[in-house]
């Protein structure tokens, strides 16, 4: 893997917050060699750390865009999901910002399912379907579809398996990252100080309760993969 220039900048970081961690009563003992300090009750991340698995993340993503490969990334806290839309629509990614469903990934073959249920219900929409049914049955309907589109459309045109996760909060977002583990699926965390840095394969050290140090590190994340795409499509 090619090491390249990200134009990570800690005083940007420092500005948005990205070295708060939890309360000092509140942290995981294996973020120990990620903290630099305690300051009024609050650890404080180190941000040279930070720094380096952003710019290690950035790395792994946009040679894996370069190589046409897909991702999917995770958010679904109301902190973060506003920010994970915008940022894997900016990178042409697949997303979840509402609720992870169990089994979204270890049970492709349902999801699929439930995709196919949704395209369906939308085309049905689209072409005027819903009128032609009793008023009672075409209401059920459209609650069906606003139901799909709320946890199903961040991920509407996902194929398959996507190739890297990066999921924004460890502990929010547990069970993606079980079933990342399960089928061997990359992944990519933002981990605060109450996190385990053992589980994803590159952890980010970072403040992943403000929007502002979750928006940084997913837009330094997404112009990565962007690049990336760009190569993919240049040598195409």
């Amino acid at each position: 893997m090619t090491k390249r220039y990200w134009n990570i900048i800690l005083e940007e970081m420092m500005e948005a917050g990205v070295h708060f961690g939890h309360g000092t009563r509140k942290w995981n003992p294996k973020m120990s060699p990620y903290i630099s300090a305690k300051r009024k009750g609050i650890h404080i991340t180190n941000l040279i750390r930070t720094a380096r698995f952003l710019s290690e993340s950035c790395d792994l993503v946009f040679d894996a865009a370069s190589g046409g490969k897909q991702f999917l990334i995770v958010g679904t806290k109301k902190k973060a999901a506003d920010s994970v839309a915008r940022a894997a629509i900016r990178a042409r990614c697949h997303y979840v910002n509402k609720k992870w469903l169990g089994g979204m990934l270890t049970n492709w073959y349902t999801t699929k399912t439930r995709l196919q249920k949704f395209r369906d219900l939308r085309m049905q929409q689209k072409t005027g379907r819903f009128q032609s049914f009793p008023k009672k049955d075409a209401a059920l309907l459209k609650r069906q579809l606003a139901q799909l589109e709320t946890y199903l459309g961040g991920i509407q045109y996902m194929k398959g398996l996507p190739d890297i996760v990066i999921i924004v909060d460890q502990q929010e977002e547990y069970t993606a990252l079980r079933e990342c583990i399960t089928l061997e699926i990359p992944t990519i965390c933002l981990i605060d100080t109450n996190s385990d840095p053992d589980l994803a394969d590159i952890s980010i050290p970072a403040n992943d309760d403000a929007i502002a140090s979750i928006r940084l590190i997913l837009n330094k994340l997404v112009f990565a993969i962007c690049e990336g795409r760009s190569r993919y499509i240049r040598n195409s």
